[in-house]
This record gives C-alpha cells, structure tokens and sequence, in this order.
C-alpha cells in the first residue's frame, strides 16, 4: 500500500513497518435520523491538521507510534451487505500482515465489517462499547443490517458476557431487557466501572468501538442521532489511557457528520479522540 497524500496527522510510517492500520468506511446507507456520517473521515483527516501530534494526556507523541493511513475504502451505496463483505476482507488482509484495524466511520454498522473478520481471527474477542444507544435491535423497519441493530448482530458473533456497554441511554424497552437478561453488560448513563473492567479483561482479545454520539450533544452535535444527556470528553478522554492495559486487537471511531456543525468544534473533537486512542492502544 502507498502512503495516502492526505493522512491523519502523524499517521505516515510506511505500511510493512506499521503496527496500526486507519481506514476509512464512508458508509451511511442505514442512517435513521440525518445522513452525513461518511464525511467523517474526510473531515477528520483534513481537520487534524490543526492538533498537535503530542499529546499532553499521555505525554506521547503520534511521532512515534507506528501508523499507516490507507485512506478510504471505495464503499457501494444502498444495500449494507456488499460494503460490509468490502470491510471485512480488507481487515482479513490486515490481520494476514499482523497489523490491528483502526477504522473510521461512516454510521456504525460499519463496525460490523471489522468484527466478523475479528471474531474469526480472535475467538472469544471482548467488545468494548460507548454509545447513546444501546444497538441492540433484532430489526429496525424490517432491516437486520442497520445501526440500530449492529451490537446485536455482534453479540451474535461473541455470544453471552462478551458485550461490555458504557455510556446508553436510549433504545427499545425490548433493547434493555435483551441486555437485562444477561446477554450484554451494560452500564447506563456514565462510564462508572470502566477500570474494573479494563482489570477483569486484561490477557484477553479486545475491540473497542466509540459511537460518538456517546458524547454530551450540546459539546457534540456533529452526530446523526443526538441524544440529550451524555457523558462529557473529559470523561471519555480519562478511560483511553486504561485501555493500554488491555491486548486491544483494533478500534473505531463512529458517526461523526461533520456537516452538522458548521463551527468544527465536533471534528476537532473526533480528532483528538483519534489521537488517544492511537497513542493508548
């Protein structure tokens, strides 16, 4: 792979030397409220160029972890079936070089793509969840493919006691009682607990997926589905360093739609969620 002309700050060792792997999905056929999500990752990369790459958080710099920006993935629109077989075979060829999949939505049932290769490569893979909502439909009008239903469709991959959500605080009355009945673990409202957990799965294979819209909307509102409450970035911010503790196997970034804040200050945000993660994990 060739070095993209417009990558994410930082993110510019070569490929065969590179540990981590970003690419976009600009993917938001299933999109139930506003569209716009698959300009994230354009806007992200085109954006960073306003963060520094050190980070004051962690007092590391992106400098010095070894990224590989391999750009966008060509995605078809409508039917989510033939984009998510497009997402799952490039992380296949990710996982055949060793490399682990950073991926950047898109809506979120592009994660999807990245988790059945996962499951495959890393049986009895963890899955650490920070959403508004909950995602746990079996359908949403009809669609089993669609965001609303992309934790459900992964909990059909790991099973039971594999599902770790932070941070909900919407969904079906039938959502909360599926997760209720044991099958997913799921904290509302906050991120209470999240070091504990971090302690309980460490030596285990772990995924991290981050809908942004777990983030307060009135700091947050480039988002298709805001939702009111939220937990704040300084919140969020403070769990990515615990995440180094853990064997993560990949990591996305979700729904940021940039053109629904005109004043950037979600991108700038995304942005530096982006870089902590890179530099935590």
């Amino acid at each position: 792979m060739n070095h993209q002309p417009y990558a994410f700050i930082g993110c510019e060792t070569p490929y065969n030397t590179a540990d981590l792997v970003l690419f976009g999905a600009p993917f938001d056929s299933t999109t139930s409220y506003r569209p716009g999500a698959r300009f994230g990752p354009g806007a992200m990369r085109a954006e960073s160029y306003g963060l520094e790459t050190y980070s004051p958080y962690q007092d590391r710099d992106l400098c010095d972890i070894p990224v590989f920006d391999a750009g966008d993935l060509e995605l078809p629109f409508g039917d989510p079936g033939p984009a998510l077989d497009c997402i799952e075979t490039f992380t296949e060829n990710l996982l055949r070089d060793g490399k682990r999949p950073v991926l950047l939505g898109g809506e979120h049932l592009v994660t999807l793509g990245v988790l059945r290769a996962l499951a495959k490569a890393h049986p009895g893979i963890h899955i650490l969840h920070f959403d508004a909502h909950a995602d746990l439909r079996e359908q949403y009008l009809g669609q089993t493919l669609s965001h609303a239903c992309v934790i459900r469709r992964a909990w059909e991959l790991t099973g039971d006691g594999h599902i770790h959500q932070w941070g909900v605080r919407s969904g079906s009355r039938e959502e909360f009682s599926f997760a209720a009945q044991g099958h997913v673990e799921q904290r509302k409202f906050d991120c209470d607990g999240f070091v504990q957990a971090v302690e309980r799965l460490r030596g285990q294979p772990v995924y991290v997926t981050i809908d942004l819209d777990v983030l307060d909307p009135s700091l947050f509102c480039g988002t298709g589905t805001p939702e009111a409450g939220g937990i704040a970035f300084d919140t969020l911010i403070r769990c990515i360093p615990a995440m180094g503790r853990m064997d993560v196997k990949g990591f996305d970034l979700c729904e940021l739609a940039p053109q629904l804040d005109p004043s950037g200050v979600s991108t700038a945000t995304a942005c530096k969620v982006l870089r902590e993660m890179l530099l935590a994990v």
